[in-house]
């Protein structure tokens, strides 16, 4: 069995090494003050099994730490700097239940800000949103915040759950988080708060007559390397289960956060 303490010093070097930092998003104002935070189901007592995707993952949970604050190492879904202050009530399903997942579960870039059912073997549950990942002693462990530790544990050890990718608790809208350095010629974002992990993004503009796929980063941006082009665009995004959403946009600005008028069933 292995202790949090190698638990920690591992991970924390392949976050520094794997994870993708783009710079700090811009300081606009919170869009989010249109959204319905008393919308958010809660995370511990969900168990509707007909919202879980793909496979199921057995391993261990540790307390991370995994925080807004990044108080041991960056989180690799976030920019330099971390999750702005305007997300971190949606991304942490308004308690900041936050989740690292092993290297083995990145996909990519693909699981950032992914929902996770945790199943603790002592009877507990929660959902939390995964905001990071590196190496973990084994493929199926989890690192969790405080709030998700609080929630499984009973002073059990080892600490035995399982684990699938499920929907996320109602948050809002969906939220596109643009870098700072996005323009009409290179452009990436990031895709917040959605209820179900999105499998495809892409994008018809100015530059794209028909619509065209945007590719996925280690840090969970979506990146067009010729960009969107001038003005109005149009994405269309396909999430885990099936589900389609066509959103178009007036056009963006470097680092702008877009609060959508759309959201996953």
């Amino acid at each position: 069995m292995h202790k949090p303490s190698v638990k920690i010093t591992v991970f924390v070097s392949a976050l520094f090494l794997f994870s993708c930092d783009k710079g700090k998003a811009g300081q606009d104002n919170d869009p989010s003050s249109t959204d319905d935070p008393s919308s958010t189901d809660d995370p511990i007592s969900s168990d509707e099994t007909s919202n879980l995707y793909g496979e199921t993952y057995s391993g261990q949970y540790h307390l991370g730490p995994v925080d807004f604050a990044e108080t041991a190492w960056h989180n690799a879904c976030a920019p330099a700097g971390g999750y702005r202050v305007e997300l971190r009530e949606s991304t942490g399903l308004g308690k900041e239940y936050l989740v690292g997942v092993s290297n083995a579960h990145r996909d990519g870039g693909a699981v950032c800000d992914s929902c996770v059912l945790i199943n603790a073997e002592n009877g507990n549950s929660i959902i939390a949103r995964v905001v990071t990942y590196g190496v973990a002693n084994a493929d199926g462990d989890l690192d969790v915040s405080p709030s998700v530790f609080k929630a499984l544990n009973t002073d059990e050890y080892p600490r035995a759950m399982s684990w699938s990718f499920t929907k996320c608790p109602k948050v809002g809208k969906l939220r596109y988080e643009f870098q700072t350095a996005a323009n009409p010629w290179w452009t990436s974002l990031w895709v917040r708060s959605s209820r179900v992990p999105v499998t495809k993004v892409e994008v018809k503009s100015s530059k794209h007559a028909d619509f065209f796929e945007l590719s996925r980063q280690t840090d969970g941006t979506l990146n067009d390397g010729g960009g969107f082009g001038e003005g109005e665009f149009t994405l269309r995004l396909t999430a885990m289960d099936g589900q389609v959403i066509t959103d178009t946009l007036p056009g963006f600005s470097a680092g702008e956060l877009i609060l959508s008028t759309k959201q996953f069933e």
